[in-house]
């Protein structure tokens, strides 16, 4: 296992939108191809935030907000990064009824915020990140790689 995934397994701490970032690019160098990413935490913990710094890793410019309105939205990049926010699915029914799937062109990343609300609906190799905001403002990073 790499010392960034010893470190991102054991957690990790951000101080700012530009660490999370940073360390997001740094995921995106060696996250597998063709990979579901979930992003756990409550309104405010930097899930977009990482999924930005994901987005420069792999070359994607344009600006990356929250898809909640849309419910998702596909960048295309060295890779491409299909960015859902599943807050308003009522369950795995509605994500199959999106029809993400059929618009997906390896490499990929399906990146998730709020993932509990389709928890059938995710390949058992998905790697799960928990992000938390502590008392003093910082950020607690954890990821969960799959038990394969």
């Amino acid at each position: 296992m790499s010392e960034l995934l010893e470190q991102m397994t054991a957690g990790v701490h951000s101080g700012s939108a530009t660490e999370t970032e940073a360390l997001a690019a740094r995921l995106g160098a060696i996250l597998p191809a063709d990979s579901v990413l979930a992003l756990h935490g409550d309104l405010g913990a930097g899930k977009t935030t990482f999924v930005r710094g994901l987005a420069r890793a792999w070359g994607i410019d344009e600006a990356v907000t929250s898809p909640t309105f849309n419910l998702y939205t596909i960048y295309k990049g060295e890779r491409q990064l299909i960015h859902l926010d599943a807050y308003r699915l009522e369950s795995d029914a509605d994500l199959d009824a999106l029809m993400i799937e059929d618009f997906l062109q390896s490499p990929w990343c399906f990146a998730v915020e709020w993932p509990e609300r389709i928890p059938d609906a995710l390949p058992a190799d998905a790697w799960h990140l928990y992000l938390t905001i502590n008392a003093d403002e910082t950020h607690q990073i954890q990821l969960k790689l799959p038990d394969l």
